[in-house]
Parts: structure tokens; sequence; C-alpha cells
């Protein structure tokens, strides 16, 4: 595969779905499924200039401090964390890139979806304001915020319905400006969700992201996964993201492997290392 990808015998978009398979990840599995970068960075021009490298996202840093001023706090988190049982290592972040909920989250308009939304929401829509509503505003709050590293998920890049709110679904309105949550915001340059795949695809498919894309794999499939190359590049996640870092078999207390069980499935999971 990797041949095929580097002689271009195949697209960045398929690499990727087979990096995501050969590492564990499913459509059948929200807890694992398959992640795909960020790969922009504007989303506010009126037009998408793709030969302009300063549109793009970075892609040799995690999407945490993709923003540098947040690399200081999530630096400082790293440093100064202490568990007094000595059970925890240290980590740059307590959230995860690719989780359950991150994936009903970007999918709440279609089904089945919507349904395990409500399901994780005990019986309704969570609050509109924590709602994926507008694609401008979810980049700014990942710029703004170190603790919401969500990476993307492959529809992004092929389904323009999961943008739309075909099935008229009542997410509610925003507390400050009272707009009601309906279709997604696209940003400016995309005229439909149709505009906005297309030309996300061709994005993903660019020479820039060709030329960069192996920089991200490192960090989500590769050697800046774990250990000393995951420290310095800002990588370190909750400890039970990892495989192996928590031997489910070995707990005798029913109670204690039900809540590892559930953290685990809630939390995400770093994929395995290739």
């Amino acid at each position: 595969v990797f041949q095929k990808w580097v002689n271009r015998e195949i697209s960045n978009f398929d690499y990727l779905i087979q990096l995501n398979t050969m590492a564990g990840r499913t459509y059948n599995d929200l807890a694992q499924y398959p992640v795909f970068p960020w790969i922009l960075q504007d989303y506010t021009s009126e037009e998408l200039d793709l030969n302009n490298p300063a549109v793009f996202r970075d892609l040799s840093k995690p999407i945490g401090v993709v923003n540098e001023k947040n690399a200081k706090t999530v630096r400082d988190r790293y440093e100064n964390f202490e568990d007094p049982l000595g059970m925890i290592d240290k980590f740059h972040y307590g959230t995860h890139y690719s989780n359950a909920a991150g994936v009903m989250h970007y999918l709440i308009r279609v089904e089945p979806f919507t349904t395990l939304h409500i399901q994780l929401q005990s019986g309704r829509f969570d609050c509109a304001d924590r709602q994926f509503h507008s694609i401008p505003a979810t980049w700014q709050a990942l710029m703004d915020n170190p603790n919401d590293v969500k990476e993307l998920i492959p529809e992004f890049f092929y389904l323009p319905e999961f943008l739309e709110n075909q099935n008229g679904f009542n997410l509610g309105q925003l507390q400050i400006s009272k707009e009601v949550v309906n279709d997604v915001v696209l940003p400016k340059w995309a005229h439909s969700p149709e505009d906005f795949i297309y030309k996300h695809r061709k994005a993903l498919e660019s020479e820039y992201v060709s030329a960069h894309l192996h920089e991200w794999i490192d960090l989500i499939f590769g050697y800046k996964q774990r250990g000393p190359a995951a420290v310095e590049a800002l990588n370190v996640f909750y400890y039970c993201t990892y495989e192996g870092a928590v031997d489910l078999d070995a707990l005798t207390d029913e109670k204690e492997r039900k809540a590892l069980e559930g953290m685990i499935n809630n939390f995400g999971q770093t994929p395995c290392q290739l």
C-alpha cells in the first residue's frame, strides 16, 4: 500500500482509509472510527486558493497545538502533572482526537447517529451551543481551546448529506445570537454542501497535502504516537487511550472493569501503531 501511495497509484483518501483499517479502525465501532485530519485552516476567504500553502493546516503538529499559543498550556499540563498514586502517566491532552461522542457530534443530522446522540444525552438533543452547527466556528473553537482536539471523520470528504438537516430535526437555537441550528454553516468559499465536499476533497488530494500527509500519519499511526518522540511532539494522550495500557482481563473486580471499559469506550482510542 505504501509503495502504491508513494507512486501515486492510490489517492490520499484511499491511503488514509487503508491505514485506518490496518490500525483496527472501522465504521462498525464508534469508539474506533476512522480518523482523518483537518487539512485546511482557511474557512473565511471568499475563494479557496489551493496553490497557497498558507490555507493549509500544519500537518506536522497535533491539532491541539496547531495554534502556537496553546503549546505553552499543553506543555505545562504535561510537566506539572503528578498522579499521587503513581498509576497515571503524564499527558498533554485529557481528551482525544477521535471518540464516539465526536463521531456522533459531526453526524448528528443523519441516522442512526441522531438516535445514538439522543440516547447518549439521556433522551434529548444536547444544548444547541454544543451542537456541530458551523465549520468555521468549529475550527475557531479548536484554535481557541487547547482541550478541544477533535480531528475529522472520512465523511467530510465525500458525504454532503451530513451537512444538511434533511430530516428537519429541532436542534434548538444558539443562546447569544438566537440563531436556529439547522444546516451546517459552511465556509464562505463553499456555495453548497456538495461544493464544500468537492473542494475539501480536492484540498485533500492537493500537492501540498500529498507532500506533508506523512507528518500527520507519524503522529496518529507512526513513531510519534508513543515514547520520547510523542513527548517532544506534544502528542501524549490520557493513558487509557493506548492499546495495551490497561489489562482488562487482569481486573477481578467486575465494577472496576466495567468502569474502565466505559472509560475506554467514551474516551477514544489511539490506533494500533503501524
